[in-house]
């Protein structure tokens, strides 16, 4: 079955302890972190996940859309992150194979992911080492866009290189999720689907999870 991952950057902030216990049904909690220079907006940073590690379990999914993560991965790691997710844009390639390294040695899964104008391939020379590819099906940097097609041939190749290499790695992609978009991504080999809007605008928000699933 697909997950679910709710991103708390559609949530309200005012009641952020609430909302998050909304969407408790949900696989997993996502978080995109935005620096205003790798995107074009700045979101949050170590102190909402140190204060929403305190009053939830759930898996905690850190994406760094920031340039330079590595100088914040360990600490977004002794946080409560338990999956951190670079970009491959972000770094240079040994910076990114090093971020790479200090997160598997805190123990905790890692993800590398792409933006919608960066070939899949891009993520070949790392692939065996991670947990997570991470395919853009909006341009990052703001919540609430619509779902980009050309999206589903890179999950589909992203599905192949797991394959092909015979590695356990989760598909995910984030933007523009909806329960029309989210059978396609399954259907494209996704695994798990980041969804803001269309969870947290929910009249019901378990419902929506439950749907977004497939069930």
């Amino acid at each position: 079955m697909i997950k679910i991952a709710p991103s708390i950057l559609a949530a309200d902030f005012t009641r952020l302890g609430e909302d998050i216990d909304s969407i408790k049904t949900a696989d997993l909690l996502h978080f995109d972190v935005m620096d205003g220079v790798f995107v074009p907006n700045i979101s949050f940073g170590l102190p909402v996940i140190k204060d929403v590690r305190r009053v939830t379990d759930m898996p905690l999914d850190v994406h760094l859309m920031i340039k330079f993560p590595g100088k914040y991965i360990g600490k977004f790691c002794d946080l409560g992150a338990d999956i951190v997710v670079l970009h491959v844009e972000a770094e240079e390639p040994w910076e990114i194979k090093k971020g790479i390294r200090e997160v598997k040695a805190k123990g905790k899964k890692v993800g590398l992911s792409v933006k919608p104008g960066t070939p899949v391939s891009e993520l070949e020379p790392y692939a065996e080492s991670l947990d997570h590819i991470l395919i853009m099906s909006v341009e990052p940097g703001f919540g609430g866009q619509g779902f980009m097609p050309e999206a589903l041939p890179k999950i589909e190749e992203a599905a192949a290189l797991v394959n092909r290499l015979g590695i356990k790695c989760d598909i995910e992609v984030d933007g523009g999720i909806n329960r029309v978009t989210a059978r396609q991504c399954e259907n494209a080999g996704a695994t798990i689907l980041v969804a803001g809007s269309s969870v947290f605008h929910a009249a019901d928000r378990a419902e929506e999870i439950m749907i977004l699933r497939g069930n």
